[in-house]
């Protein structure tokens, strides 16, 4: 890590108003305690506000502004290669905001990074615009926890219509899946994103229940997966 980054990330970490101490700090950044003590002298002495003493701890006396200017070429690439692939793929509302988002990281490139683009490439010139255009009520109605009514067709083009919790969308091998609680079979359903016909707001709103929310699936999942991998 330069040394460039490393003042910025301290800046970052004690901007949680975390007491947090010089061994701490030389953990997460992977330096040793001698040099997390010269980089807060050096950054006091710049006019960083920071409070506090060896043995002690650290922190910020008050907000500190500093500008995401720091990013190396991997995190310059890590970011444009994932506001490109939004874009191509998180629905029409998350594919302005990735845009607008991108101009506003490019406006604060130091001139060194400002011409450097990543050959990563999310085309969606082969998209059908259909197969996305519930993302976005989707993506606000887990958000929300507003219940739905879904027309639904399954691989074997049998429809069907569910009223359902929208909990979580993934992106699994290029395809978008619902997880959601289905009222219709009391239990965890994955649905096709492409594959959905119709949806509608019920205007209602589901509670958290016990043993029935995202977490819960997740750790169902775990274990069985991991079962499954003992047995092999």
């Amino acid at each position: 890590m330069r040394r460039a980054d490393r003042l910025f990330q301290i800046v970052q970490i004690l901007r949680s108003r975390r007491l947090t101490t010089a061994q701490q700090l030389a953990e997460r950044l992977e330096v040793s305690t001698r040099t997390v003590y010269r980089d807060i002298q050096d950054l006091s002495l710049s006019g960083i506000p920071i409070e506090g003493e060896a043995g002690v701890g650290y922190l910020l006396r008050q907000e500190v502004n500093v500008p995401p200017l720091m990013f190396n070429e991997a995190e310059l690439e890590a970011i444009q290669v994932g506001m490109r692939m939004v874009q191509a793929w998180g629905g029409e509302e998350l594919s302005s905001a990735a845009k607008q988002a991108m101009i506003k990281v490019e406006a604060v490139l130091p001139s060194r990074l400002q011409e450097y683009q990543s050959l990563m490439f999310a085309p969606d010139f082969y998209i059908d615009n259909d197969e996305f255009k519930f993302l976005d009520m989707l993506r606000k109605s887990s958000r929300l926890r507003e219940y739905l009514l879904m027309d639904y067709r399954d691989a074997n083009e049998e429809a069907t219509q569910r009223e359902i919790r929208p909990l979580a969308i993934y992106f699994w091998k290029g395809i978008w899946t619902l997880l959601a609680w289905c009222e219709l079979r009391a239990d965890f359903r994955n649905f096709r994103v492409d594959r959905i016909i119709h949806l509608t707001k019920l205007e209602r709103h589901f509670a958290v229940s016990p043993g029935e929310e995202m977490h819960d699936y997740i750790a169902l999942m775990e274990v069985k997966y991991g079962d499954e991998s003992k047995k092999k």
